[in-house]
């Protein structure tokens, strides 16, 4: 058991740090017409449980430029085990802020743990009032996030992708991740600049175990399912 607590707290300390660090090493490489792509999130963007690769952005990358002539770049800020107020951390830190006018696209994936954490750490039982609670700060700080991204970016698009219900079965589940897609809908709400990308349907009536890598995570088919709904849902150019 200490072996793997050890091991836990490895990935999760080693992608800390590659994540406070990628956006500044990648931006470097970047060459005149090329398309960078900046996502932030936990670790369902990090790419957790995807014994093929980095989860949605690998194959996301792989596809646009397949696709398109531009090349498209790609730098994953994710964290596995954030939460929005990580994002927020994120972006308060100048290596990263003052590189974001040079993305041409952002990707925002983030709000799970916090509807998780907010819950005790697990969605059984479910706390009606603690989920709330949870709630109006993950909206606070969602809030925060894009005002960031917008100031320090006047141009590009912003991709914030809706949650899913990891439970699809569950009728009790289902109306909490509704009641939170929802809210972000409102917050976006004639945000010309922002996309939003639905993700809960695509679980509905699908075996779990073809999909998901563990209760949570996707495996590599499920984060393909991601992919093909951000390609789906926003025109990259």
């Amino acid at each position: 058991m200490k072996t793997k607590t050890s091991l836990i707290l490895f990935m999760i300390t080693t992608a800390t740090i590659l994540g406070g660090f990628s956006l500044y090493d990648k931006n470097a490489e970047k060459e005149p017409g090329n398309k960078l792509v900046v996502a932030f999130g936990d670790s369902l963007t990090y790419g957790y449980g995807d014994e093929k690769g980095a989860g949605y952005i690998d194959t996301l990358e792989s596809r646009l430029n397949f696709q398109n002539k531009a090349e498209f770049n790609f730098t994953n800020e994710a964290i596995y085990g954030l939460e929005s107020s990580g994002v927020l951390n994120q972006l308060s830190d100048f290596r990263i802020s003052s590189k974001l006018d040079e993305a041409d696209y952002f990707i925002l994936f983030i709000g799970t743990n916090d509807l998780i954490n907010s819950n005790g750490g697990n969605l059984k039982p479910i706390k009606p009032e603690a989920i709330k609670k949870g709630q109006e700060v993950y909206l606070q700080n969602l809030t925060g996030i894009l005002k960031i991204l917008k100031e320090n970016n006047d141009t590009a698009p912003i991709l914030l992708l809706g949650l899913y219900n990891p439970y699809p079965d569950s009728a009790q589940i289902e109306p909490i991740i509704d009641g939170w897609n929802n809210e972000i809908l409102k917050t976006i709400n004639g945000e010309k600049r922002i996309t939003y990308i639905p993700t809960n349907d695509l679980f509905k009536g699908k075996a779990k175990e073809n999909y998901f890598s563990d209760s949570l995570h996707l495996n590599d088919r499920g984060y393909r399912l991601i992919a093909d709904r951000i390609i789906d849902k926003y025109p990259f150019k």
